[in-house]
């Protein structure tokens, strides 16, 4: 799921490099944080969160096979 993560947010954003996801598992969820560059931000976020809100829904489809619940944040 990591690696999906920063696939999708390398393919938005203008300096992929600085695109980092580290991943905080739980007992039963996993955290994934994003990290891109700040002139990114807007880029992954989308409008009124509409990017943001569909990796989200990616992110739940598979987790839903893999029984698992992920969560995506996205840190400045």
């Amino acid at each position: 799921m990591k690696e999906l993560v920063e696939m999708i947010a390398k393919a938005l954003v203008d300096k992929p490099d600085e695109v980092a996801v580290r991943a905080i598992d739980g007992e039963q969820s996993t955290i994934l944080e994003l990290r891109v560059a700040p002139d990114d931000l807007g880029k992954v976020i989308g409008k009124q969160g509409r990017t943001a809100r569909s990796i989200r829904t990616i992110l739940g489809a598979a987790g839903m096979k893999l029984r698992r619940r992920f969560t995506l944040e996205i840190l400045e």
